[in-house]
């Protein structure tokens, strides 16, 4: 004989938010008024829910039976959804048997006095309403195999890989270059410090290279993507090197016989692990790490005289150009030409605003700062004038910002190498125009704020240009695998303090500039932290996810077909011939790894025959109900 269905008893609990909340709605008439909804047995407010002791509120009440459903009226759910869960798993309550209700950014941030309140009442009333109709789930459990892919063999795809083999993890390595060190290579010393990139590259490369747990493929891409977490199937293609910058730097390393695998300036390493034909592999991974890092941004035909003037060159070049004339002298000597004077401008390609600054060809700007900029650019004034005492530094800048612990004293010590520093408003950008003198064939003319807009000429022999940070061309990848990119067009993670490495698909992870521009340090902190996830991911050996799926109800079904063609994931629902009463007919069947509870399918379906899982048709039937209500 079956027990008599549990009576629902739901209980909520409200956050002052230290007052984020509780300064725009009356918190003590909200739960005045929640009290008198049926089916409330607690009601509880905190000045801080999400903290121990709100938590322990709810454990408590659970703990006595008080309660056996739990609305949480509070912050975004994103914030804090997770935290719930867990404190009620602690207190042995599915975790499941929880709605949430956002009062501030959708109440106490819009609204203020009696609409606050009063909307908060209807939300927690929709809430509560929720509760009542929620079924205990189970988190769904997928095999996971013991093995990692990272894409892209650069600082934080080394890093990354490392740190997976470390913790016991296959990983394969894929690289589209011949070579590993990624844009780093086009680095001499790294800020702050002097550690040179070449020494972090080699150390890292040699311990890749040398891990039996590390398969790398370099040259090599991925053409097709399929699975889910635990049990995603990648295919690869390789090829020889292509014809361009590959061959051109292979063409460099005929000379360095006997430096297969060491670390060669501006080229990176090479494993000589290079296939002589194209062919397809297929790569059986658990968890996928991006680490496809970041592009230079190449200035517009013209761009403070870039590309018509032979003496207007980039921050790189100039790098690349020092490092390897080793010799020290009075002057700077660039292309054989000595260099009395030069232009160092800041903000070349970044920090970009609309109406101000002219859109690349893609009619894209890149509003973000690149963050290494600065302190790169206020690193080569230092060295400059170290080295070459006669050659004057002029710094044409909107706001110096060094990131990051002893990056400031880079300012310091600019200053005090008497580097000159001009400022400018965004309106009012520098123009470089020619000179008639043959001594300095460049005129920098700007509007200087640091003498109150006083219009300046500085005559100069060579402009550098401080070039920002693009995110890579990895389209092919975004589109393949449904990737969520961010209005700045790098990679979109989850929530940038909760959730930093993780994005909306998963299984995947992120490590270094392809979210964001980073320094060195910065990539390789968000490399071990990806790698740390896909361990802890991968360590059970299955992986449980949410269940908040599409579930069909066979009965309903007509086999139509129309969920199929609207699902936006390919392979999470499929038509299937199975059984109905005794007799083999097409069906619709979830496949709950892949499925992500979007409701498309429900939307589309003619028989109500779909409902996602904790998102029942009736329970927002009975949340609009309550609404009205209210």
């Amino acid at each position: 004989m079956s027990s008599k269905p549990e009576k629902e008893k739901v209980g909520v609990y409200i956050c002052h938010c230290g007052g984020n909340i509780s300064d725009h709605v009356d918190v003590e008439q909200l739960a005045d008024e929640v009290r008198r909804i049926p089916g409330v047995t607690a009601v509880h407010t905190n000045m801080f829910m999400c903290s121990d002791p709100g938590q322990e509120l709810i454990q408590k009440d659970i703990g006595q039976e008080t309660i056996n459903r739990v609305v949480v009226a509070s912050c975004a759910p994103s914030l804090h959804e997770q935290t719930f869960r867990s404190a009620i798993k602690r207190a042995d309550l599915n975790p499941y048997l929880y709605e949430h209700a956002n009062i501030r950014e959708q109440v106490s941030w819009v609204h203020d006095g009696e609409k606050a309140t009063g909307k908060a009442v209807r939300l927690v009333s929709a809430a509560i309403a929720k509760a009542r109709n929620l079924k205990a789930l189970e988190p769904i459990r997928v095999d996971a195999r013991n093995h990692a892919t990272v894409i892209g063999a650069g600082v934080a795809g080394l890093r990354a890989a490392i740190d997976l083999s470390r913790r016991g993890i296959e990983v394969a390595l894929v690289e589209k270059s011949p070579f590993l060190s990624g844009q780093a290579a086009n680095l001499d010393t790294l800020v702050p410090g002097t550690e040179k990139a070449g020494d972090l590259i080699q150390a890292l490369a040699d311990q890749v290279l040398a891990d039996d747990k590390i398969t790398v493929y370099t040259c090599s891409e991925i053409v097709r993507s399929e699975g889910y977490v635990g049990n995603f199937t990648l295919t690869l293609n390789r090829r020889p090197p292509q014809a361009g910058p590959d061959l051109e730097k292979l063409d460099r390393l005929a000379a360095a016989k006997g430096k297969t695998n060491a670390f060669i300036p501006f080229v990176g390493v090479y494993p000589h692990a290079v296939p002589s034909k194209s062919d397809e592999l297929t790569v059986e991974t658990g968890a996928i790490i991006f680490a496809t890092g970041f592009k230079i941004y190449r200035p517009r035909q013209g761009e403070y005289g870039f590309g018509t003037h032979p003496f207007v060159i980039t921050l790189p070049e100039l790098i690349r150009q020092t490092a390897q004339a080793d010799a020290a002298g009075r002057h700077l000597t660039i292309n054989g030409r000595k260099i009395d004077r030069v232009a160092l401008m800041h903000c070349v390609g970044s920090r970009q605003i609309p109406g101000i600054h002219e859109p690349q060809a893609d009619d894209h700007l890149n509003e973000y700062c690149s963050r290494t900029c600065c302190s790169a650019t206020l690193q080569a004034a230092v060295q400059i004038r170290a080295k070459h005492p006669a050659t004057h530094v002029f710094e044409f800048y909107r706001d110096i910002r060094t990131y990051g612990r002893g990056q400031e004293d880079y300012y310091e010590q600019a200053s005090k190498s008497n580097v000159t520093f001009f400022r400018f408003e965004p309106e009012n950008q520098p123009v470089v125009s020619i000179s008639n003198d043959a001594r300095h064939p460049l005129i920098v003319t700007v509007k200087d704020t640091l003498t109150f807009n006083e219009e300046i000429d500085v005559a100069v022999d060579l402009i550098v240009l401080a070039v920002g940070m693009e995110p890579g061309d990895i389209t092919d990848l975004v589109d393949k695998m449904k990737l969520p990119v961010g209005a700045d067009r790098f990679l979109l993670e989850v929530h940038p303090k909760l959730r930093p490495v993780e994005v909306a698909n998963n299984g995947i992870l992120l490590a270094g500039t392809c979210q964001a521009p980073m320094d060195v340090g910065e990539a390789c902190n968000a490399a071990q932290a990806a790698a740390a996830k896909a361990s802890i991911l991968l360590s059970k050996g299955y992986v449980e996810l949410d269940p908040f799926v599409a579930e069909v109800d066979l009965q309903r079904c007509s086999g139509q077909g129309m969920c199929v063609a609207e699902c936006p994931i390919e392979g999470a629902i499929r038509m299937v011939e199975m059984p109905v009463d005794g007799q083999p007919l097409n069906r619709a069947r979830v496949n709950p790894a892949l499925c992500t509870g979007c409701g498309m399918c429900v939307a589309v379906c003619p028989h109500n025959a779909i409902d996602v899982k904790g998102w029942a048709l009736k329970e927002y039937e009975d949340m609009v109900d309550a609404i009205v209500a209210a």
